[in-house]
């Protein structure tokens, strides 16, 4: 029961909604399909080469995201997440659960998405991706959530680069890598909630000022990442992996001592 594609969706109040669409048409260089759903809610950012894995929905009253896991077999892999502890919100052609630690998600039929999307060129130059789902997870259900979305997913978890991370292991040609972060604070009954990440390699600071420039305002940034929020006032993050193999650069080895 593989996971053969993966989806974000940017859930977007109605309020928020027409800015927060412009806002990710223009960082990640692709147009906006024709809406759908009864109230013509639903509509997918269209890349320009590949398949499409960024989507928006009209809905709600704060700004979220959620993600579609596209499967071989909903039913089936939807009596596995219900095994792993996940319950059903709604059943329909696809199916939306929520996660042990509250996160909701759907399981979706395969449509035969394979080929992955290239990083784009922002107006400064600076080459970056919408690659990575980061889900931040209270600190008591961090290892609950781990356990179930490897096992969902089939991917190998490992240690991130920082104690307070765990990463899958993205199979080759997924367009989206899934990263778990414990929060520090777990807050009065916290759900688990996600945000995005870009990959930029060494130019972040070129990719904020470009987003800046679309409206986007710094929260703050650290030596691994910068803390965006964009227009509809959807937090998500800039790091300096690399936009095509969405990895750190190991750091250059030492140059020898000169000799005595």
């Amino acid at each position: 029961m593989a996971v053969v594609w993966t989806t974000a969706f940017l859930d977007l109040p109605p309020a928020q909604h027409t800015a927060g669409v412009a806002f990710w048409r223009a960082v990640t260089a692709t147009t906006l399909s024709e809406p759908r759903g009864d109230g013509g809610q639903f509509a997918t950012l269209v890349p320009a080469e590949g398949d499409a894995y960024l989507r928006v929905q009209r809905i709600g009253d704060v700004p979220r995201v959620h993600v579609d896991l596209h499967v071989e077999d909903v039913d089936a892999h939807t009596a596995l997440a219900e095994r792993l502890g996940a319950t059903v919100a709604l059943r329909a052609e696809h199916v939306v659960l929520v996660s042990p630690g509250g996160f909701v998600f759907c399981l979706v039929r395969d449509r035969g998405e394979r080929t992955r999307p290239a990083p784009v060129t922002g107006a400064l130059g600076a080459v970056s991706i919408v690659d990575q789902v980061c889900l931040d997870v209270p600190p008591d259900a961090f290892e609950v959530e781990g356990a179930f979305w490897s096992a969902l997913t089939g991917w190998a978890l490992h240690a991130g680069s920082r104690p307070e991370f765990a990463a899958l292991e993205r199979p080759a040609g997924i367009p989206l890598r899934f990263l778990l972060q414990r929060l520090d604070d777990p807050g009065p009954r916290r759900s688990v909630t996600a945000h995005l990440d870009l990959a930029c390699g060494e130019r972040q600071a070129v990719v904020a000022a470009e987003h800046a420039a679309l409206g986007a305002q710094v929260v703050g940034s650290g030596q691994w990442w910068t803390v965006m929020r964009d227009p509809a006032d959807s937090p998500y993050c800039l790091t300096p992996r690399d936009p095509f193999t969405g990895t750190v650069a190991p750091a250059p080895a030492p140059a020898p001592a000169p000799a005595s």
